[in-house]
């Protein structure tokens, strides 16, 4: 339902864990981020037990669900379809985007990951709804994440494809215009609205960043 236009769901992507949020709880940071602005939610949870992300994961999806929000769950299909999610995020060693759309149906969103030309030539064959493209920034929050790669690698794919693009990895309000500029539809972040003290302040700023076309 939300594939069709993917584009005005990506100015402000939220992707958090279970744990982390500054001690509250994922679904706390949540309805915050959402009452702020945060466009799409992404469900990235690597070490909790599957009963406790299946529990919070659907009450994260009900929140998202009521507020008209797509909820999606990072490299996981298995569990995008228990919990029934709006679709899957995945990267370059996941499942291939078009096993996950054959597996989960036409009408979920399928994102993928590149970090650089070769990534994003591979990526663009299978079919994605819109791709990640990071790390922009030095990140801290996601350790396998590499080298940041800065802004050209959006102009690039803009350049040659007409894709929905979203910059990752490092991401602030005090830095997301240059994404926008470089040709991005929106900005993901994790720690810019997971750790801050008012998760709806954050999400409102990064909005009038992403906007205000990064002017």
């Amino acid at each position: 339902m939300y594939r069709e236009q993917m584009a005005r769901h990506l100015p402000v992507y939220l992707v958090l864990g279970l744990d982390g949020n500054g001690g509250r709880t994922a679904l706390e940071v949540a309805a915050e981020a959402i009452a702020g602005g945060v466009t799409l939610i992404q469900l990235r949870e690597k070490k909790a037990q599957l009963r406790r992300v299946l529990e919070e994961g659907a009450r994260l999806r009900e929140l998202c669900r009521s507020h008209g929000v797509p909820f999606v769950v990072n490299d996981r299909i298995d569990l995008a379809i228990l919990l029934d999610a709006d679709g899957v995020h995945v990267g370059q060693d996941d499942v291939p985007g078009l096993q996950a759309r054959q597996l989960l149906g036409e009408d979920k969103i399928v994102g993928i990951s590149a970090g650089n030309w070769e990534e994003a030539e591979w990526a663009m064959s299978q079919r994605p709804d819109y791709l990640g493209i990071g790390p922009i920034y030095a990140t801290a929050t996601k350790q396998d994440a590499g080298e940041a790669i800065g802004t050209s690698l959006i102009e690039k794919v803009k350049e040659r494809w007409s894709i929905p693009v979203v910059g990752i990895g490092g991401i602030q309000s005090s830095n997301a215009a240059a994404v926008i500029r470089a040709g991005a539809e929106g900005v993901a972040v994790v720690s810019a609205i997971t750790t801050h003290t008012d998760p709806r302040a954050s999400a409102s700023r990064l909005l009038e960043v992403v906007t205000s076309k990064g002017i």
